[in-house]
């Protein structure tokens, strides 16, 4: 039976995540400040809850403590936040973004740190980390200063992450999931989170060695750094 560990598991795209991956017969751990989630409870399957808030150092090391000696076939850091509050340039809230940076990019870095002999001990080596199209320098075209910049430096962290894990036999990913309608996207957004996540996990599936650094679409199609 594989195993999935994912971040911001108790709504949106952590949540239908959750739910695919219990329906296909995977063991998840499903990570959430608020552990007793009502929407993680309804969901049938092998679902181990944890209250874990992702900036909480300690706490990771904890939970990788009392779970060691089990495989993780796919670590997924999922969790985010959108720094709405440090968007636009003349009116950047330092606090904000420094929570965003903290969150976005220092935050799945690590649980990288703390999983990786889980995730080395499985069968199918998988980090994979929920960034966005924002993150790429590329195409950015102006505003959302704090959240591109965390997830710049999220795609950048995980390109590292390619290259020192890969004597380990692990592949690193950064995933867009396209402009989803939660209530982090909101509902002007025009890809629905089943469709986000039916072409996500499509992508996962076919994932190889050989794909570790690469930055895709929700779709399968390659994304400029």
């Amino acid at each position: 039976m594989p195993t999935l560990l994912i971040t911001g598991a108790n709504r949106g795209l952590g949540l239908q995540f959750v739910s695919h991956y219990a329906a296909a017969g995977w063991r998840v751990h499903a990570c959430a400040r608020q552990s007793e989630a009502p929407a993680l409870k309804t969901i049938a399957g092998d679902v181990h809850c944890h209250a874990l808030d992702a900036t909480d150092w300690a706490a990771i090391a904890a939970l990788a403590g009392s779970l060691r000696g089990e495989a993780i076939d796919l670590l997924l850091a999922n969790a985010g936040i959108a720094g709405r509050e440090a968007v636009d340039f003349g009116s950047i809230d330092p606090a904000v973004w420094t929570q965003t940076f903290v969150t976005n990019a220092l935050a799945p870095l690590k649980l990288a740190e703390a999983f990786v002999d889980h995730v080395a001990a499985s069968d199918r080596k998988l980090m994979v980390a929920i960034s966005s199209r924002l993150g790429s320098i590329a195409l950015n075209d102006g505003g959302r200063y704090a959240y591109r910049a965390s997830k710049a430096a999220l795609n950048d962290t995980w390109k590292g992450l390619s290259i020192d894990l890969r004597g380990r036999g692990i592949t690193c990913v950064v995933l867009h999931p396209g402009w989803v309608s939660t209530d982090m996207g909101g509902a002007q957004a025009p890809v629905k989170p089943a469709q986000s996540i039916d072409g996500m996990t499509k992508v996962i599936a076919r994932l190889k060695p050989s794909d570790s650094g690469s930055f895709i679409n929700y779709d399968g199609t390659p994304l400029p750094w």
